[in-house]
């Protein structure tokens, strides 16, 4: 028994006065002269036991009407073991990510969960709070008819989506609806990929539904890389297959075919291309259609044009100068002028990748020359080592004698590589600068063979006219926006403005070009995880046994999920009853009072 208006319990304390006023009652006698008054006696003595207990009857009788009215005003919730289910708060959690737009006899696996979803809908009542949360964060709340509306309108996701996050936002709503009973229903493919191995406890009761059928065969492209990011103009197109069987596959660019061919079991195709397009232009790896179209065909973008030209002044190093003759000779740059590699106490002009002079001497001139270039950073205190660093590609090398860098502006930078909390190589827009010196004194970078290809990305990617990034984004996930990015170009050609820290990839599968004011100066790659093109499944009890601790259940079929779902258990309002009850007593005690009055008289 639970009460939803428990402080009106204190109308019960009116039963007292019923039972003051029989306590308070005095029989009146009246005095008559009359010789036969003794007969009188006789009676009242015998029908005295009889109207004693007809009193006692009637004050039992009105103290209970006034407790059951209180209890009625109390609002009080009953499991009663009866057919049905009492006011609910439940949502349903549907699995709308990409790998539900598998096709299986000829019906999308989503269909199948949206008529699993429906047989759930259809027995809420008016009493009941009902939402639908989808595996991209969507919500949806209101009557069954509107949230059944929602159901038929998901449609497959672009990418994995998230449904842990879905589930811990449907046991808040559903508990927040301050209703008796809260359930959350989780309808899903079962994708194994899509269920962490640990899961927190949901604060609401939860009913897991996943199909028993196994998954369709499916291949896909999960991954694409264009090496250089700046083809010039000659690059290669390297990809990551996932297939049963031999399959063929064809790239290409813009409107043109770069290669074709056959893979046999998965694995990586390569290709080489010197396409005759220039600038920044999107392509794309496809396969022949299969039972899943999603991630059949994924995207890739690459800049075409001449080689960067790039030189590096004495005061970088030797390092550094023989690293740029040899990008020169594989003609990834062009040897002369463009972008310069130079100590800082040696800068005069951006574009340019700015190291820490070697004389410590120096420092002071190095860090009036950064103030001269607008760049917020400057060398603070000498460091030793060695410290490891990580990010941006070179994550095993280690500094031995750097400087602390420290902010000295407001202006928008990128840090790339870090020593443990601390940054040690930042960027801006036409500018990277390093803590250390290009030289096996100050770190192993220059000996490692990670070295050059960081170079060539440095230079291709952020410092040259036409540079920037190549980044990887799921559908909807958050990216860092480049300090110098002003819009995004989406696939339509329509151009947003961009602002702030960071911002939201796109929904849909395909390539969106970051803008340097009007130009295109670099890509963002939305597709879908790789993770999401494996379609292996787990079992509704798997998954449910995933959640450390919470009250978890699963069921296989649309049947047992809706009668775990809408428990019988649940409690259901007993106002109705109460008041019946009431009225029953109160025409039971006027009776008893007329009979009273009747044998009275």
């Amino acid at each position: 028994m639970s009460l939803l208006a428990p402080f009106a319990l204190l109308l019960g304390l009116a039963a007292a006065v019923p039972l003051w006023l029989h306590l308070r009652r005095r029989k009146v006698e009246m005095r008559v002269e009359f010789p036969a008054v003794r007969y009188l006696l006789r009676a009242e003595r015998d029908h005295a036991r009889e109207l004693k207990v007809r009193n006692a009857l009637l004050m039992l009788l009105r103290v209970a009407v006034v407790v059951l009215v209180a209890l009625a005003a109390a609002r009080p919730l009953a499991r009663l073991g009866l057919s049905g289910h009492g006011p609910t708060g439940l949502v349903v959690v549907l699995d709308n990510s990409m790998s539900t737009g598998a096709v299986v006899d000829g019906r999308s696996v989503l269909a199948g969960l949206q008529d699993v979803a429906h047989a759930v809908l259809g027995k809420a009542r008016a009493s009941d709070k009902v939402w639908l949360v989808t595996a991209d964060g969507a919500v949806t709340g209101g009557s069954a008819s509107t949230v059944g509306s929602a159901v038929d309108r998901a449609t497959p996701s672009a990418g994995a989506g998230d449904l842990a996050a879905a589930v811990r936002t449907g046991a808040a709503l559903a508990r927040g609806a301050g209703l008796p009973a809260s359930r959350v229903v989780v309808v899903t493919d079962g994708q194994a990929s899509a269920w962490p191995a640990q899961m927190s406890a949901p604060s609401a009761a939860v009913v897991v539904y996943a199909p028993t059928a196994p998954p369709p065969a499916n291949r896909a492209v999960t991954r694409v890389v264009t090496d250089p990011p700046h083809w010039a103009p000659r690059g290669a197109l390297r990809a990551t297959v996932l297939a049963r069987e031999p399959v063929n596959w064809r790239a290409a660019l813009g409107s043109a075919t770069l290669a074709r061919g056959t893979v046999a079991g998965g694995g990586t195709i390569e290709a080489n291309a010197e396409p005759s397009v220039h600038g920044w232009t999107s392509g794309v790896v496809e396969l022949p259609p299969d039972e899943l179209r999603a991630d059949d065909v994924r995207p890739f973008a690459v800049h075409v044009g001449p080689a960067p030209s790039a030189h590096a002044e004495p005061s970088a190093g030797a390092f550094a100068r023989t690293a740029i003759s040899a990008l020169a000779t594989d003609g990834r740059v062009r040897d002369g002028g463009g972008v310069s590699i130079t100590g800082a106490d040696n800068l005069n002009a951006l574009p340019a990748l700015i190291v820490a002079p070697s004389d410590p001497a120096r420092i002071a001139l190095a860090n009036r020359a950064l103030e001269r270039a607008r760049i917020p950073w400057r060398f603070g205190e000498r460091k030793s080592g060695p410290v490891q660093l990580h990010g941006d590609g070179l994550d095993g090398a280690t500094a031995q004698r750097l400087y602390a860098l420290t902010s000295a502006g407001n202006a928008a930078t990128d840090t790339l590589v870090r020593a443990g909390a601390d940054p040690v190589i930042v960027a801006g827009d036409g500018w990277v600068l390093a803590a250390f010196a290009i030289d096996p004194v100050a770190t192993d970078l220059p000996l490692r063979a990670s070295f050059l290809p960081w170079l060539d990305r440095t230079i291709a990617r952020r410092l040259a006219a036409d540079a920037g990034p190549v980044i990887d984004a799921a559908p909807l996930s958050w990216v860092a926006r480049p300090s110098w990015a002003t819009g995004i170009e989406r696939p339509d050609g329509t151009v947003q403005p961009l602002q702030g820290a960071r911002f939201r990839a796109g929904a849909t599968t395909g390539v969106y070009f970051l803008r340097r004011g009007a130009e295109r100066a670099g890509a963002v790659i939305v597709a879908p995880e790789a993770s999401e093109s494996v379609l292996d499944r787990i079992s509704a009890r798997a998954i449910a046994s995933r959640f450390a601790g919470g009250n978890v259940a699963d069921a296989n079929d649309a049947g047992a999920l809706s009668a775990r779902a809408w428990s019988d258990a649940s409690p259901r309002p007993v106002l109705a009853a109460l008041l019946f009850a009431a009225l029953v007593l109160l025409a039971l005690e006027v009776w008893v009072a007329r009979r009273d009055d009747a044998d009275t008289a």
